[in-house]
């Protein structure tokens, strides 16, 4: 059988090129060979499995190719046989490009890297795109336990041929994770020399955090008594990366006993424009200590290394009108709402409640802004939520952020005026309270082990304590980074990452902020 390499890559027209420029002879011996290369063996498949991403080229219905690159934990990329490879396809990609290239020409070609090692691995295949309910056994096979997205779909990849390419011109690439293995003693004992250096003599903060956006205080002013704002810009003046409403910023801190730790603040700033990003912080006297380090050291001039902004509370882009409802510090992703509507000229309502106008963030400029677009509510006034939440056309979209009790009264309203849930769209600061706070036992199926989590614990908590490692973001509910699969047991969900119909058909639930209503919960960790 000759090379299936050659078979599939040297068309006539290629044959052609070779003999313009040359190098016909040289690439007789593919075609000549009666190696087939079109299985995996052992060295590939270790090679494989130690990728954590690859390249892809489809070809869509027009003729034009589309080359995506996929990444994931260490092998994600499944090797299931000598002839099949496989992966699954996460929700979160709402373009679907790639899936609807192949659902017309199901052939694909990948190339692997080894950067430091500078090989490449080339493979030709045809794909079988399964749903995610057609063949669970097999969608089973290809979910990454490290990674906890809900898979969509897998796509399967029948090998036609493979080809290892030549080192030349790969330029050598470390990742992260190897770079920390000669960096992270450094960085340590750095510290060590630091902490001992300010036993001696205090010293003011710098620089701060170890995320990849690197940028400055280059501003503060007080809104209010306990509400302090801080503008960011990068050390030299370039834009920073583009965001849309709703997103929040991931920031450092340094709590009371020294651990490094990460605040997430909205940016309400106007999303725009990409000078600056604004957030504001309220001090909460009762927390565990991330709001008083910001208000007590964040200073302009001050370097912070943030994570990439980030949105769990995407406002809708069609013509439906919406309803901005802020409660206190919720203002700053709703009012960053309220800017892009005014600028795009859609219809929407603005209302605002704090205690009062003097504890109310951004109010003279939202009045000077809005003027009587803004509806502001105070403690003594109250607000009717039911006169509100009625008042608005049937398609319209509700935002809220604000105090538990807030989200908590827009939900019930909204199910006493049947409001389908899929039109309350909402964003919490703070963890929500369980109606059934009692001990819970968890036996966390693939680690073998049992743990009791406390009335006083997220579940979430109790696995870290446990050794278990476990993605997690947001730490409220909003992101579902942290959802894991049911297996046995009735969860109480208090997330805003998802919504009832996929709750039950993902059977997922949110650790960091659910609880059970049941004594026992079986979760697949």
């Amino acid at each position: 059988m000759p090379n299936a390499f050659a078979t599939i890559s040297f068309t006539e027209s290629v044959k052609a090129a070779q003999t313009r420029y040359g190098s016909r002879e040289n690439n007789l011996s593919f075609e000549l060979s009666d190696e087939p290369r079109n299985e995996l063996g052992e060295f590939e498949a270790e090679f494989i499995a130690a990728r954590d991403s690859f390249y892809q080229a489809t070809i869509s219905e027009n003729g034009w190719p589309y080359v995506q690159h996929r990444g994931g934990p260490k092998g994600f990329l499944k090797v299931l046989d000598s002839r099949t490879i496989g992966f699954a396809d996460f929700k979160g990609n709402r373009q679907y490009i790639s899936v609807g290239n192949l659902s017309a020409n199901p052939r694909i070609s990948i190339i692997l890297m080894d950067y430091p090692n500078r090989r490449r691995l080339k493979i030709w295949g045809t794909t079988r795109v399964i749903d995610e309910n057609e063949e669970p056994e097999l969608i089973a096979r290809l979910e990454v336990p490290s990674y906890r997205a809900r898979v969509e779909r897998g796509i399967l990849i029948q090998i036609e041929a493979i080809d290892w390419n030549c080192p030349q011109h790969i330029t050598p690439r470390f990742t992260e994770a190897e770079m920390d293995e000669v960096v992270l003693p450094l960085m340590k004992e750095n510290q060590q020399l630091r902490a001992q250096s300010s036993q001696v003599t205090p010293t003011k903060i710098s620089t701060l955090g170890e995320g990849e956006l690197d940028l400055v205080i280059t501003g503060m002013r007080q809104l209010t008594p306990r509400v302090r704002a801080y503008e960011l810009r990068r050390p030299f003046g370039n834009n920073l990366p583009k965001i849309t409403a709703g997103s929040h910023l991931r920031v450092p801190a340094l709590l009371a006993d020294g651990t490094a730790s990460t605040r997430h603040y909205s940016i309400c700033s106007n999303p725009n424009q990409n000078s600056h990003y604004e957030i504001a912080v309220l001090l909460e006297t009762e927390g565990n200590g991330g709001s008083r380090f910001i208000h007590e050291n964040y200073q302009p001039g001050m370097n912070l290394h943030c994570s990439l902004p980030s949105n769990n509370f995407i406002l809708h882009t069609d013509e439906r009108p919406a309803v901005l409802i802020a409660g206190g510090i919720g203002i700053t992703p709703i009012m960053a709402m309220a800017k892009t509507l005014k600028q795009v000229e859609r219809l929407f309502q603005f209302h605002y409640i704090g205690r009062s106008l003097k504890e109310m963030a951004y109010i003279e400029e939202l009045q000077f802004e809005f003027d009587e677009l803004l509806n502001i509510y105070t403690s003594q006034q109250g607000i009717n939520l039911s006169k509100m939440m009625a008042n608005v056309t049937d398609d319209a979209v509700f935002y809220v952020c604000g105090p538990e009790r807030l989200i908590n009264g827009v939900l019930e309203t909204a199910t006493q005026l049947g409001i389908s849930e899929s039109r309350i769209r909402f964003e919490r600061f703070s963890t929500p309270t369980s109606s059934n706070p009692q001990r819970i036992i968890v036996e966390l199926r693939r680690s073998g082990k049992t743990i009791h989590v406390s009335s006083d614990q997220s579940i979430l908590s109790a696995v870290e304590d446990a050794g278990i490692k476990v993605l997690s973001d947001c730490k409220v509910g909003n992101c579902g980074t942290c959802a894991v699969k049911v297996i046995a047991g009735i969860p109480q969900h208090l997330d805003s990452a998802f919504s009832e119909r996929e709750r039950t058909q993902g059977k997922k639930m949110c650790i960091c902020v659910s609880r059970a209503n049941s004594e026992k919960l079986v979760l697949d960790l």
